[in-house]
Parts: structure tokens; C-alpha cells; sequence
């Protein structure tokens, strides 16, 4: 099937499950914790540096097959394998069993992002792209509300490895059968077929993308923006339960659903405001994530400092919904610098900073001050962690102003 729209479904239920095999961990590490023994330093391990590791490293190459081979095949074969793996952390007897698993995940989810985002562009011109890539993301939201809700609901009943089984077969079966349905299109066709661009090499897609001052600037400022936003959203179910007391399905469901539905709807307003705007002012799809970084700097202050359990779980709502509406405009900002064979390596560069600032650093640093201030501060050290964290925000803010200054005068060079 080649409706633009049926496969931006299929390719958004792809990332919902991306997402929701991350946050089995995430919902659970409370359990996990007392059960495998761990400290804070190694579920930010797990979390963030042991996940991080592979996804970052590994998206830079398979974005240059995904850019050359065939797209579809290796999405689902990324789907299939990560799904796999997601049912071997349920087996796991050891923080390093869980770990390898886990790098096993993310293994199979750097061939995830990078080919669904140069297919989306070859069915999507440039302005829709915000929307396309907002709706794409909104499989984030969705993922996490997924994620913490089946995993705490069956956690709670049967323990915390059926979870992971339940979230990893679906996904293997879904895998086989997107491999018949789904098409890889003609690569270029939006942009008319432009078939005398060459295949650049890998020095010459690093060089060609970061000659545009824009570019680099965009992709630190996704890095900060995720910093924070991995260091509260991986520790925030470890928060509530120990700063409020409140147990694990409660948790579940309420972070599930404000996270899920909060995201849902900021996501998709951050792209269509990206591109109601930026018809005018190609700036705003640089602005729209400087305000998501402000506005979402707020309730996350709420959430930490706040002394009652129901106003720090109505507060997740806000940030989450401010949290989700830099990710379209971000994407589609660096689809549309890259040119039509460099498109799934802009996504793995973007994703390169992202994981490697933001997912790899961000939770480890988190746990380890956590840790570290845990002697004296007891279960408020991971309150004082992350408000720490959340000061990246207005490094990222920073250059998201540079990159807009710089935007419009890069896109004269694609």
C-alpha cells in the first residue's frame, strides 16, 4: 500500500512500539531494583550510558544503507529484532544479563527512526513535514502510555518479566506482517526524482550537513533539550513512589495517561503551529522548540518541589504536553536541509546528539549525583538530581536561537 497516510500509520505504530519497549524498563525499575539488587547508578546505566551505547553508535551506519538499500526491509527487520530482545530482558537473572539485553534493544532500534523518516519525506513535501513528523512522533506518547500502562498493569498481577513478554511478541509478529504490506517508494519522488544527486560518502555527508551553521546548532540544542528530558522522564515513576509514596499501578496509569495524552496533543500542535508559522517565518520552526524548553521548564519544577502526590501528578500533564512540541519541527528542520540521499543520515546525526548528550548522559548523571547525595539528602537526592539536570534546557535554548538566525540562509544551499 502507497497511501501517504496509511504509511505514516503504520511507520508512527512502528515508533509506538519503539518507545513502549523502552518504558517497560523504566515503569519497572522500582521492582527490578529490589529484585535484582541494583543501585541508582546502574538503573541510569540501563536507562541511559547501556542503552544509549549501540542506538547511537550503530544509527550513523545503518543510515547510510538506509539511504542507499532498501528502506522497508531494514525497518522491520530492526522491528523484529528489537522485539526479540525485548522478550530476553524478561529472562534476565543479572544487572549484566539485563544489560546485554538492553543493548540488544537498542541494537535493533537504531534501524528504527532514521529509514522511516527518509520514507515520510519521499511522501511528504516540505511543508507538511512539521505535521508528518508530528504525527510520527506523536508514536512517542503514545509508546510511553502504552508502555507504562500494560507493563504496570501485568506487573502488578503476574510480575515484572511477563511485561516484557507481552510487549516483545506483538512486536515480532507485527514485523512480519508489515514486511508484506509496506512498499518502498521511489526515493525523491516528492522532490521530482532528482537522480543526479550522487551517493555522498560518509566524510562527505558529515561535511555537507555541518557546513550548514544551522544544522549543528539544531542538533546541540535537541541534545540539551533530551538531557532534561531523559533525566526526569526515566527517574520520574522512581520519584513519585519514593518522594510521595504512591504504588506501582497508580503510577503507572497516571504517568502513562498524562504522559501519553499530554504528548499526544503537544507533539501534534508543536508541528502544525511549526507550519502555520513558518509559511511566513521559515524561523519558527527553530522558535516553536525554544518555547517547548521554556514552557515546559515550569510544571517540571512542580513536579519535583510540590509536597502533595496529586498536584505533582496533575502537573505531569503540562510538562509532557510542553515537553513533546519540539520533536516535529526539530525533525523536519533537519529533513529539509538534508538533501533526498542524506535524509536518514540527518535523522541518525540529530539522533547521534540526542542519545549521546541527552539519553546516554542525561540518566546517568542523574543516578550517579542521586547516589551520591543519597547519604544526606535520603530519598530527596533524586529530587535535587534532576532539578540539577533541568539546567540543560537553557543551554539548548541558546541554540536553537543560533540555528534560527542561520536557518534560511542554509536552506539556499540544499
Amino acid at each position: 500500500m502507497n497511501n501517504k497516510w496509511f504509511v505514516l500509520a503504520m511507520l508512527t505504530l512502528i515508533y509506538v512500539f519503539n518507545f513502549a519497549d523502552r518504558q517497560i524498563l523504566i515503569i519497572l525499575q522500582e521492582s527490578i531494583k529490589e529484585d535484582l539488587q541494583l543501585s541508582d547508578t546502574q538503573l541510569g546505566l540501563l536507562t541511559g550510558l547501556g542503552f544509549a551505547l549501540l542506538y547511537t553508535t550503530l544509527g550513523i551506519p545503518i543510515a547510510k544503507l538506509a539511504d542507499k538499500y532498501n528502506r522497508k526491509n531494514i525497518l522491520v527487520f530492526s522491528l523484529g529484532f528489537w522485539s526479540l530482545m525485548t522478550v530476553m530482558s524478561g529472562r534476565a537473572l543479572s544487572f549484566f544479563q539485563l544489560l546485554l539485553t538492553r543493548i540488544g534493544v537498542s541494537a535493533g532500534e537504531a534501524g528504527g527512526m532514521p529509514p522511516s523518516h527518509s520514507i515520510i519525506s519521499d511522501y511528504f513535501p516540505k511543508e507538511q513535514r512539521g505535521t508528518a513528523f508530528s504525527i510520527y512522533s506523536m508514536g512517542i506518547p503514545i509508546g510511553i502510555l502504552l508502555g507504562f500502562i500494560v507493563a504496570g498493569s501485568i506487573a502488578s498481577e503476574y510480575g515484572w518479566r511477563i511485561a516484557f513478554y507481552a510487549l516483545g511478541i506483538p512486536g515480532i509478529l507485527l514485523s512480519i506482517l508489515l514486511y508484506f504490506i509496506l512498499k518502498e517508494p521511489i526515493r525523491g519522488q516528492i522532490d521530482g526524482h532528482v537522480d543526479y544527486i550522487k551517493d555522498a560518502t560518509f566524510k562527505e555527508a558529515i561535511a555537507g550537513l555541518f557546513a550548514k551553521k544551522s544544522f549543528l546548532y539544531l542538533c546541540l540544542g535537541a541534545g540539551f533539550t533530551t538531557f532534561s528530558s531523559y533525566s526526569l522522564n526515566n527517574f520520574l515513576p522512581s520519584f513519585i513512589q519514593r518522594a510521595h509514596g504512591v504504588d506501582l499501578i497508580t503510577v503507572s496509569i497516571n504517568l502513562g495517561l498524562s504522559i501519553g495524552i499530554g504528548g499526544l496533543i503537544g507533539a501534534l500542535i508543536g508541528g502544525r503551529l511549526a507550519d502555520i508559522k513558518g509559511a511566513k517565518n521559515k524561523k519558527w520552526y527553530l522558535y516553536v522548540p525554544i518555547l517547548s524548553c521554556i514552557f515546559s521548564l515550569f510544571p517540571a519544577i512542580i513536579i519535583l518541589f510540590t509536597g502533595s502526590s496529586k498536584i505533582a501528578l496533575a502537573a505531569i500533564f503540562p510538562y509532557a504536553m510542553f515537553n513533546a512540541a519540539f520533536t516535529g519541527p526539530v525533525y523536519a528542520v533537519g529533513q529539509t536541509l538534508a538533501n533526498v540521499k542524506m535524509r536518514a543520515f540527518a535523522t541518525a546525526l540529530i539522533l547521534l546528539f540526542m542519545n549521546g548528550i541527552g539519553l546516554a548522559l542525561g540518566p546517568l548523571s542523574a543516578g550517579i549525583l542521586s547516589d551520591f547525595l543519597e547519604p544526606t539528602l535520603g530519598n530527596f537526592s533524586l529530587r535535587y538530581a534532576l532539578t540539577l539536570n533541568l539546567l540543560s534546557l537553557f543551554i539548548a535554548i541558546f541554540f536553537y536561537w543560533k540555528s534560527a538566525n542561520s536557518y534560511e540562509k542554509d536552506l539556499e544551499k540544499v
